[in-house]
């Protein structure tokens, strides 16, 4: 609406209600002073226009609603009196109303800005490199390392452990980074980053099944980092041992994550915790995000909310079912979670858990889109 207004405006160099602004007197209506017309002539040709124009526009516009009633092209005689006499009875008024007019349009004016999507998927592309990242392998003392290098400068915690698994006892490594809020309370973001220990011997690097995650919440500490937030702290986790080692179950499986909700349920951290968000295998480009149906009611509405806002419902809750996963140990001890997962993988599920799952499937666009709702529903949360 603003912009086809603006080109209306534009349509004509003689606007009346230029003449507010100006006083430059013309044969039949007001001149628009040279200053303005390049702005207006950018928006003849329908191009971006630099800061500087688009701020001369302004004025433009919010004298047309200082204005008044008016016709296209003329003045009335109510118009001409506060011109040509300088009367304006409720001038602090009209200030006030062009100031906060100015503000709107500038502020719509500006590009809206979306996540670092790219970023996001070099971050993916660089820790799928490394290879498979199965635990008690070489390639997850690589993905070890990667983590600690990313988060050098950051709060990192390394929460190390022994899990008694079905291959013996084995240790795993959580990795949590926190980044304080103002507010009293915690968002936690959580991925994992290994691969499925029983597909060490084929090359499954886990594109989109570990990598594209981690890469997201790295990108996500790119926009927190140096940072004072103003609402509640938010601190991303990435867990070790989510795939089973032999086959899954409840007891071979999510080690890492149960491990620490065990942990934060016994030191009194859980009690902080307003929302625990999962991503998992949502980098696929043909993004498709099931609704997962034990996550809780109330954030699986704020990211629904949050997915509209940048008109991104398509990809979200289109259809539903269980899933196990690193979020039900919080789940199951009354932490509001949700598991944001896409597990339709390639044509019929073709691509998970196998070779095929490597960085040409997993897109930046994909990653766009689950930045922003992240990031959004962050907000929307603080607002609760």
């Amino acid at each position: 609406m603003i912009r086809t207004s603006l080109k209306r405006v534009a349509t004509d160099s003689r606007v009346p209600h230029v003449s507010i602004f100006t006083g430059v007197p013309g044969d039949s209506g007001y001149r628009v002073p040279p200053g303005w017309r390049a702005s207006l002539e950018w928006l003849r040709r329908g191009k971006p226009q630099p800061t500087e124009a688009r701020v001369i526009q302004a004025p433009v516009i919010l004298s047309a609603a200082a204005w008044g009633p008016t016709q296209w092209g003329k003045r009335s005689a109510g118009s001409a009196f506060v011109f040509h006499n300088r009367r304006m009875p409720h001038l602090s008024i009209l200030r006030s109303l062009i100031a906060a007019l100015l503000l709107l349009f500038v502020s719509a004016a500006s590009p809206a800005q979306h996540f670092n999507g790219a970023k996001a998927y070099e971050y993916a592309k660089a820790f799928a490199a490394i290879g498979p990242r199965w635990p008690t392998g070489p390639g997850h003392v690589k993905a070890e390392d990667f983590i600690r290098n990313q988060f050098k400068h950051d709060q990192l915690e390394e929460d190390t452990f022994t899990a008694n698994t079905a291959i013996g006892p084995v240790t795993l490594h959580n990795f949590i980074v926190r980044f304080p809020g103002k507010k009293d309370g915690v968002i936690v973001l959580g991925t994992h980053y290994e691969t499925n220990y029983p597909l060490r011997n084929i090359n499954f690097v886990g594109a989109n099944d570990g990598a594209a995650t981690t890469g997201l919440l790295m990108a996500i500490a790119d926009e927190l980092r140096g940072k004072k937030l103003d609402g509640y702290s938010v601190w991303l986790v990435f867990f070790d041992g989510e795939e089973a080692f032999q086959k899954w179950s409840s007891s071979d499986s999510t080690y890492g994550s149960r491990h620490l909700a065990a942990k934060w349920g016994g030191d009194g951290t859980l009690g902080r915790i307003k929302a625990f968000l999962l991503a998992d295998m949502i980098g696929d480009k043909d993004l498709d995000i099931q609704r997962e149906t034990r996550s809780t009611a109330w954030l699986v509405d704020v990211v629904r909310q949050a997915a509209k806002k940048f008109g991104d419902e398509r990809y979200f809750f289109q259809t539903e079912e269980a899933v196990d996963d690193d979020h039900l140990p919080f789940v199951q001890r009354g932490v509001p979670s949700i598991d944001i997962i896409d597990l339709n993988y390639g044509p019929n599920n073709s691509y998970h858990h196998t070779v095929q799952d490597t960085m040409d499937k997993v897109s930046a666009h994909s990653l766009t889109v689950d930045g922003d709702v992240f990031m959004e529903t962050i907000r929307l949360i603080n607002q609760r």
